[in-house]
């Protein structure tokens, strides 16, 4: 590397895939641990964490010596890249090393991931999921230890094959036995955790715990739901339609009402499909939703998956990681769920229209969340202009009067009438209370004037 090149690095500071360390030490083996168990990354002796470079004494027998410590400290044995670069007066030493196949790897019998600026301990669970990723194995497929097919419900069995023949992505036949093994979903005389989880007669471990909040410490309902997932789904749903507000657009007549929900029902359901489709099932923990005023919260045990990051997340095009391929590959036959990857943008899309809503994604200890929260509640362009504390004073006819003035500010009296199907007498009395309430006036005579909603 030529010094010019590392100086540029060193400019750019610490990240996801650089270190700078003092001295070479144990950390400094900690951290090429943990970018071999990420995505690679180099450490550079000789500079310190302000980016100063202070330069490192390199005697004859001092790179040899390196190299053997982290061999003998690392398990599987790391071989580095070690180059020294001399960068003025100073030599630094600059330690590459890529990111290793069969993951994870360990130094004195700890394993770390890099995650940002710093080295992440694993835990049980995170040592097994990295370990599945690295053989490209997933959790789900494998055997449920102590089950048969006499644990599964063959009444939810079909109706997952009657919806997957519905849905056109899959041919399923007749025999059901012969449709799961097809799917890899159950072998001659065993069953899969998807399996189970997906058509299992008794409930598991793997709790939804929702609740309404008015405060973080006042809790107004809460529900824990449990089941097979295809019954999750349905059921987390029916709660989150029970506790979300609903306003309603007027369409010009009496009879008609457009219903808009506080949240845009498809990001929902997949908001709820991808925390039961992603979830670490390794992990006891429960998927959590908090409905709050103007805030919705779902946390999901388990940390984003195949080393994605929040910043990749927030791309339209990222490429997508599986935890649990069976269960995700079930959910797409339903028709549940489309292309993989696709669910964020989809997402996203939907909140387009919600024009002060905003989507945010965090990972925090043992786990992924994501919040949906507003500051103005989506109605028609009609109560967009409305306060909160007019519009409960409003009539449907009031509403669907100032809809119409809107869309044609020179409308007569006799036209609203006829539209909104109503006396044009009945039309000049809600005019009146609409001038009262400071919603609607009057610009110019009778005849060649306009109409003018007001704030």
């Amino acid at each position: 590397m030529k010094p010019s090149e590392l100086s540029n690095i060193i400019k750019l500071g610490e990240n996801e895939q650089v270190e700078f360390k003092s001295s070479f030490n144990d950390e400094t083996i900690e951290s090429l641990v943990a970018f071999a168990n990420t995505k690679g990354g180099t450490v550079i002796i000789g500079v310190n964490d302000d980016g100063i470079i202070t330069g490192v004494n390199v005697g004859k027998e001092t790179i040899p010596k390196w190299i053997n410590e982290i061999k003998q400290k690392t398990q599987p044995a790391i071989i580095p890249d070690i180059e020294v670069v001399a960068i003025k007066e100073y030599n630094t030493v600059v330690i590459k090393v890529s990111e290793f196949p069969v993951k994870p790897l360990s130094f004195k019998g700890r394993y770390f991931k890099r995650i940002k600026h710093t080295n992440h301990q694993l835990n049980t669970n995170e040592i097994t999921n990295l370990n599945l990723q690295s053989l490209q194995l997933s959790w789900d497929a494998y055997t449920a230890i102590g089950k048969t097919i006499n644990n599964l419900d063959k009444h939810k069995i079909q109706q997952f094959i009657d919806k997957v023949n519905k849905s056109g992505r899959f041919n399923l036949g007749n025999d059901w036995k012969k449709s799961l093994i097809k799917l890899k979903l159950i072998s001659a005389n065993t069953i899969t955790n998807a399996a189970l989880l997906l058509f299992g007669k008794e409930e598991n471990q793997y709790n939804i715990h929702l609740g309404r909040f008015k405060t973080a410490t006042t809790i107004i309902d809460d529900k824990i739901i449990n089941g097979t997932l295809f019954e999750v789904v349905e059921e987390t749903m029916k709660y989150l339609l029970s506790h979300i507000k609903v306003a309603f657009e007027i369409t010009g007549k009496t009879t008609q009402r457009t219903e808009i929900f506080e949240y845009p029902l498809p990001a929902l359901r997949e908001i709820v499909l991808n925390a039961i489709i992603h979830r670490d099932y390794l992990s006891p923990i429960d998927t959590q939703i908090k409905i709050f005023d103007n805030q919705l919260s779902f946390f999901n045990p388990g940390t984003l998956y195949g080393n994605l990051s929040i910043e990749e997340l927030k791309k339209d095009h990222y490429q997508a990681h599986t935890r649990n391929k069976l269960i995700a590959e079930a959910f797409y036959l339903t028709g549940d769920i489309e292309k993989y990857g696709t669910g964020l943008l989809r997402i996203r899309n939907e909140i387009k229209e919600y024009r002060t809503m905003k989507f945010q994604l965090q990972e925090i200890a043992n786990g992924f969340k994501a919040t949906l929260l507003y500051t103005n509640q989506k109605t028609d362009k009609v109560t967009d202009k409305v306060t909160d504390k007019v519009t409960d004073k409003v009539t449907d006819k009031q509403l669907a009067i100032l809809k119409l003035i809107t869309q044609n500010n020179h409308i007569t009296t006799s036209e609203l009438a006829v539209k909104l199907d109503i006396s044009q007498r009945k039309i000049k009395e809600n005019i009146a209370k609409l001038k009262v309430a400071g919603l609607l006036e009057r610009v110019g005579p009778a005849k060649g004037g306009y109409w003018k909603t007001l704030n």
